[in-house]
């Protein structure tokens, strides 16, 4: 075990804005004053790359994802050699492979913890252009040799633990990824508004059924002429958000990005929250839409049925099926009082799964020392 703080790497493909502002500022500060960390992410657009923590990898004009994931290796193996970390938390199996490949480049025993926040055998099927299909044989091998050979795995939720499960692997932590309960939680829930809205908060992705979504909203929107429609987020399908907001100005409204405030604020102007994901891992923004005492129409995939419970704090439905979404919206938007119901009961799912910036960092730490404790045994 190293003396004081251990020295942890993390590595992800997360975009992240710095100066920090907001959670993410929480999060990193409690992360710091239990461990002494460097952080290998991505920078969004125009944000400045890195300072004395991160090393934030620039987006590309073109073929960003692929050149990220080529780079990462080398990538890696820099911060391997300057800052010698004990452990590396790893989010993603595919970012897993390109840290084994970096540290037997750099010839470390840096262990590996892997974190696991969604099915991996989506990657290549429901996420980004349709010419990544091409790649799901390679990610169906690559993927379970990376979960196998990692020194330790996190994982988020009971469907994340299933996928590590079913290779023969237990996790050595469960615990969810990070919500704001600064942000979310330390309020009592606003009232609902008096006009019914519905909010959407994620990328504009297949992976989101934002598709299913569009056509659902179009479907509703006729039979609640009062409802409004807010959507937040950005992604390869903002096209169909223009194109609905164009051909329902009154009842739809399109921001591209959000603050963690601002998140908070449109959950306490609506009265639901709408995530119909054919694939989450587990679904963040339904953790904070909880917190804020807001009921779920989620998709019945994946971990999703980990936060949202049919009839009891949301309802669940097909992220294929726009009618079933459409008649979904329909009855929480047009029902004050089942929405007050399953939000009130939702509040209560937020405050069992939030945590604390120092409990979440707790957390981590426990995990790397844990996996420190047992390379020292060995």
């Amino acid at each position: 075990m190293p003396v004081g703080k251990p020295r942890v790497l993390f590595v992800s493909r997360e975009r992240i804005r710095l100066p920090l502002e907001g959670a993410q500022r929480r999060k990193w500060d409690a992360v710091a004053a239990v461990l002494d960390h460097r952080v290998l992410a991505a920078a969004p657009a125009g944000a400045p790359a890195g300072d004395d923590r991160f090393r934030l990898a620039t987006p590309a004009p073109r073929l960003d994802g692929a050149l990220f994931y080529l780079r990462l290796p080398l990538r890696v193996v820099h911060e391997l050699r300057a800052f010698q970390p004990d452990a590396a938390i790893v989010q993603g199996v595919h970012e897993a492979a390109a840290f084994l490949a970096a540290r037997r480049l750099a010839r470390v025993r840096t262990k590996l913890i892997l974190d696991v926040h969604g099915d991996w055998r989506q990657a290549t099927r429901l996420y980004g252009s349709p010419l990544r299909r091409l790649l799901n044989p390679l990610n169906d091998r690559l993927a379970p040799v990376a979960v196998r050979r990692a020194d330790a795995v996190r994982t988020l939720s009971p469907h994340t633990t299933a996928l590590v499960r079913a290779l023969g692997v237990e996790p050595a932590a469960v615990f969810p990824a990070y919500v704001d309960v600064q942000t979310f939680l330390v309020r009592p829930p606003a009232p609902l508004p008096e006009l019914p809205r519905a909010v959407f908060v994620g990328v504009l992705e297949r992976y989101k059924a934002f598709d299913t979504l569009v056509a659902a909203w179009r479907l509703a929107a006729p039979q609640v002429p009062g409802a409004v429609l807010d959507l937040a987020g950005d992604g390869t399908m903002r096209g169909e958000a223009k194109r609905l907001v164009a051909d329902l100005p009154e009842q739809t409204t399109w921001s591209r990005r959000l603050s963690e405030e601002g998140v908070s604020a449109a959950m306490d102007a609506s009265w639901v929250l709408c995530l119909p994901s054919r694939s989450e891992g587990l679904p963040r923004v339904a953790l904070e839409a909880a917190c804020r005492g807001r009921a779920i129409v989620g998709g019945d995939r994946a971990g999703t049925p980990d936060v949202v419970r049919d009839g009891e704090n949301g309802l669940l439905v097909d992220p294929d099926d726009a009618e079933g979404l459409a008649a979904a919206l329909v009855r929480l938007l047009t029902d004050r009082a089942y929405a007050e119901r399953l939000g009130a009961a939702a509040r209560r799912t937020g405050e069992a799964w939030g945590a604390t910036p120092p409990e979440y960092a707790a957390r981590v730490e426990a995990l790397v020392r844990g996996v420190l404790d047992r390379r020292d045994a060995d």
